[in-house]
């Protein structure tokens, strides 16, 4: 929607647009409609203002034969899109406007939308950042991914322990999407490889169809829309006719069933060869789609298949989709008659790969006798592949060993380049995970530090903080986000910081009465906000945050009189179905959260809260109400990180370690903002090679050594004994990620937290520069920094 169109949107007429579709569209009539005709009312309107720019950006891309990119991605956390639409198109007072003329309140129908269930965590939300990046700097764009039917999976709670139930968010209809039947291609599985007409022809055992979903993306002000493409795996042959009436009524529907599992469920559970099959077949089925469509694309506009790298960048987010190498290889050598050096080079300059990880088991590896099976035609590819890389180099790192395809070095091998996600991490790439590989290819490795949107990371779930931002300093800020350091004039301006509190104060209002009514929570909103909010996972040492909460509840028992400062301390999360560990310390929060909240002695100085199925809407509800943000991973582990960004920006503090982009974010926002603690990368490695360097760090720990032993003993398991041993078999004979080192000092920091909080002049000012600090955080730096230095990609208007 170009800006002169949508001046011509009024509330009145938006309201007309609500109603016709509520008619026409839902078949119902006010008198009548539900919460959910409503909303669907609304998001079917509000699509037909994203349709006229998503078609006048296709048509300009197409007439001016622009360069594309392809964004290839096992997720994209896009959340709810009422928002994110009213925002970009600049309705959002009009539809608040039409919604209250229609007797229905805005903020309910919007709250009423559930989350697309497309993804997990950072990776996922990146990629949602980038497509409304790459739309608001008007680059032609394309995000490919899986239209997962149940997505990763919704998260209860029952006695403390996480259990998992099947995402529900395709029961009722997606808005936002239209279906096109017309873009389908047959994806191919097993089989082998034999010769027809003297080359090589892959004869496959198994198909399935992936069928395309579209969702336009469109970008701040509305000039630009892309599209995010999502397959749905379907069967070739729909139903069984001949075993139903053979009476087979099982058998009937099994191609249906067979196919529809591809992309039901966000990574499936792979520690079975089942689960390993189908997360294969998963990243084939998306990839291979998407390199056909891609393909299918550029062709029909006459363009000569040798020139296919100059007007094609595709990027690999993860390894997920690295066998996007292989299969463009195939189809350039067995389709269009490429030979195999012309088709491997083609394919590299075409292909780029963001490593999103410093933990080796985390980079994907198949066995080899399930590769074959699987993908016979890929696996002759990847020995061709592999062949010229050690003739090229005289490296010794292969793709296939060990009877396994290792898939980070075969992207790695088959990119043009490849991005770490911090100034950190793409250092520590070089140096460990592909040391070797640098060395064979010194240029190849760049670093892209990630990104967030402000539109949704700040304008759009932050109004009271984003409206004294632009009282302040004016508009504009909004894709252009380092405007945001001209706060720092007015950093020490009473007003300002009255103004700043008020706005904190109102999100931590909002946030509370949304916890007493989804999950019975009282919070003491003249607390801090203490907020820990990610994936569950040893590295990002959620179990050092429970373990320092045992500590100071100690703390405030013995001295209950003391001088503390009130905290509210707020986990969010989930952890993957079959990691243990992991769900152990899930338990073991919510455990101490039951004693320490019914504990009438401390009760008024410490809470602890972790509500259920934390995502992207979840969110949007912390995020601006969090005073403190705890981004406290093992120095060296952490990639980057998004969340430390989204937090920073909405003035939450960091207590953290020097990890990931923790690094780059106390650089701007200034050292004495940033509350540091922690071993180095380079510190923490050096204390791994110290024989028994766990037990003999906790048992010079007092506080340490207490609280383990309080675990220990049952005390926040109703006596069981037994419950955490494997938590404290870890700690006291592992701890490969370091919680028992960096206890004391993480203690001690969170006690100089306390000290400053209550220095409100002083914390206020903290908190408002890690918002002026935060502009170079944008995903619209990052998106113009991959354009510019790696997809060779042009803004076109």
């Amino acid at each position: 929607m170009t800006t002169e169109t949508q001046t011509k949107v009024t509330a009145q007429s938006l309201r007309s647009e609500i109603t016709r579709h509520l008619k026409l569209s839902i078949g119902k009539d006010p008198e009548h409609a539900s919460l959910y005709d409503w909303r669907m009312s609304l998001s079917l309107a509000l699509r037909d203002m994203v349709v006229e720019p998503w078609f006048a950006s296709t048509r300009k891309t197409y007439e001016g034969k622009h360069k594309r990119v392809y964004y290839l991605s096992m997720e994209f956390l896009i959340g709810r899109l009422i928002e994110d639409v009213t925002i970009n198109l600049d309705v959002e007072e009009i539809a608040v406007e039409a919604m209250t003329a229609l007797g229905q309140d805005y903020y309910e129908v919007v709250a009423d939308e559930p989350d697309a269930a497309l993804g997990n965590g950072g990776l996922g939300r990146l990629a949602a950042c980038f497509m409304d990046s790459l739309a608001t700097l008007a680059i032609p764009a394309y995000g490919y991914g899986i239209r997962y039917e149940h997505g990763l999976f919704e998260q209860h709670f029952e006695g403390g322990q996480q259990t998992e139930s099947a995402e529900g968010w395709l029961a009722q209809r997606h808005a936002w999407e239209f279906e096109r039947p017309e873009v389908a291609y047959n994806i191919h599985f097993g089989g082998y490889v034999g010769e027809k007409d003297g080359k090589p022809n892959w004869f496959p055992s198994e198909t399935v169809l992936a069928s395309a979903y579209d969702t336009p993306v469109v970008g701040w002000k509305g000039k630009w829309a892309n599209t995010l493409r999502l397959w749905a795996a379907k069967p070739v042959k729909l139903f069984d006719l001949e075993s139903f009436n053979r009476g087979d009524y099982v058998g009937a529907n099994a191609p249906e069933r067979l196919a529809r599992t591809i992309s039901r469920v966000l990574y499936p559970d792979d520690t079975t060869q089942g689960g390993k099959e189908l997360r294969l077949k998963q990243e084939y089925f998306f990839t291979s789609a998407s390199i056909k469509d891609l393909l299918r694309r550029f062709l029909s506009e006459g363009n000569n298949i040798r020139d296919l790298h100059e007007h094609v960048a595709i990027q690999l987010n993860d390894t997920h989709p690295a066998i996007a190498g292989p299969e463009l290889v195939r189809l350039l050598i067995d389709k269009h008659d490429f030979n195999v050096d012309d088709a491997i080079e083609m394919a590299r300059k075409c292909l780029a790969y963001t490593n999103h990880t410093l933990l080796p088991e985390a980079l994907e590896r198949w066995p080899e006798e399930l590769f074959v099976r699987i993908l016979p035609r890929h696996y002759q590819v990847i020995q061709m592949i592999q062949e010229r890389h050690l003739a090229a180099t005289g490296s010794d790192i292969r793709i296939l060993e060990h009877g396994d395809v290792k898939m980070g070095e075969l992207a790695f091998v088959m990119a043009h380049c490849v991005n770490g996600v911090s100034a950190l991490h793409s250092e520590l790439v070089k140096e460990t995970v592909f040391s070797d590989l640098h060395n064979a290819y010194p240029k190849r490795i760049l670093n892209q530090t990630n990104g967030i949107t402000p539109r949704r990371w700040l304008y759009s779930c932050n109004p009271p903080l984003r409206d004294l931002i632009t009282d302040t300093i004016g508009s504009g800020w909004e894709d252009d986000l380092e405007k945001l350091q001209d706060l720092n004039a007015y950093l020490d301006d009473a007003s300002f910081q009255q103004t700043y509190r008020a706005a904190k104060s109102q999100n931590k209002d909002r946030l509370a009465k949304w916890l007493k009514d989804r999950n019975g929570f009282t919070l003491d909103t003249s607390a801090m906000f203490d907020i820990q909010i990610k994936r569950i996972h040893e590295y990002k040492r959620q179990h050092l945050n429970i373990l320092e909460t045992i500590a100071l509840w100690n703390e405030i028992r013995d001295n209950p009189t003391g001088n503390w400062t009130p905290r509210v301390k707020i986990f969010g999360g989930k952890a993957a179905p079959g990691y243990v560990l992991a769900k152990s310390i899930i338990r073991l929060i919510n455990d101490v959260a039951a004693t320490i909240n019914n504990d009438p002695v401390t009760r008024d100085f410490l809470q602890v809260v972790y509500p259920e199925n934390y995502n992207i809407s979840m969110a949007e509800m912390l995020i601006p109400a969090s005073d403190l943000s705890e981004q406290i991973s093992t120095a060296g582990k952490e990639a980057s990180g998004t969340g430390n960004m989204k937090l920073s920006l909405n003035g939450s503090p960091t207590i953290g370690t020097l990890d990931g982009a923790n690094v780059e974010i106390r650089d701007r926002v200034g050292h004495e903002n940033f509350f540091l603690f922690g071993l180095t990368a380079a510190e923490a490695q050096a204390k791994r090679g110290e024989e028994g360097y766990a037990r003999r760090t906790i048992e010079a720990s007092p506080k340490l050594s207490r609280v383990l032993g309080q675990i220990g003993a049952g005390v926040f398991s109703n006596g069981d004994q037994h419950r955490y041993s494997n938590i404290l078999h870890n700690l006291y004979e592992h701890d490969y990620f370091l919680v028992s080192c960096d206890f004391d000092e993480y203690f001690a920091k969170q006690r100089e937290v306390d000290a400053v909080y209550q220095d409100v002049t002083r914390w206020t000012r903290m908190a408002a520069a890690n918002t002026a600090g935060m502009g170079w955080f944008s995903s619209d730096r990052t998106i113009r920094s991959y354009a510019d230095q790696i997809w060779d990609a042009k803004s076109v208007i």
